[in-house]
């Protein structure tokens, strides 16, 4: 059974990381954008990776520019905005696709592991969230609208 472990990503600055090297520890994934009216929640993120990283927590931000064009800039762009604008310190990739054919492979993986209201499997919006366990397989998908101050108790149990 594939779990999270099987995939790999390219860092904002263009490095190719394993997602094995978060094996044992539970991940946050996001697809994120820098002008979309849920922005804001980077703070929220940053304020997530801040209290659970040392416990093991790690957060990855995808930006994705497919949702009403809110993520134009370059990967170098959007690495600016995020730590001037949000103080990001949690990892952030490089600009992937999230649905349709050339969408990343981790996504299309984790929309068949978790699909969403009324089992649609495209990502709707910006923000979608996805929890994954220290055993590296999806335990929960949040919608754009749920804070990432509200998804506290889910994050406490998968440490």
């Amino acid at each position: 059974m594939p779990d999270i472990y099987d995939f790999e990503a390219l860092t904002i600055q263009g490095t190719s990381v394993p997602l094995s090297t978060y094996r044992g520890k539970p991940i946050l994934i996001v697809n994120t954008a820098s002008a979309c009216g849920f922005t804001p929640q980077f703070a929220g993120l940053e304020a997530l990776h801040k209290e659970y990283a040392a416990q093991g927590l790690v957060v990855l931000g995808f930006p994705c520019n497919q949702f009403g064009s809110q993520d134009k800039g370059s990967n170098d762009e959007i690495a600016s905005f995020c730590q001037l604008n949000y103080g990001v310190s949690f990892p952030m990739m490089a600009k992937i696709d999230v649905n349709g054919a050339s969408a990343h492979p981790l996504y299309q993986w984790l929309v068949a592991e978790a699909p969403g209201f009324l089992g649609t499997k495209a990502i709707k919006w910006n923000f979608t969230k996805f929890l994954i366990s220290k055993e590296g397989q999806v335990v929960q998908r949040y919608a754009p609208t749920d804070t990432p101050a509200s998804l506290a108790k889910d994050i406490q149990a998968a440490l």
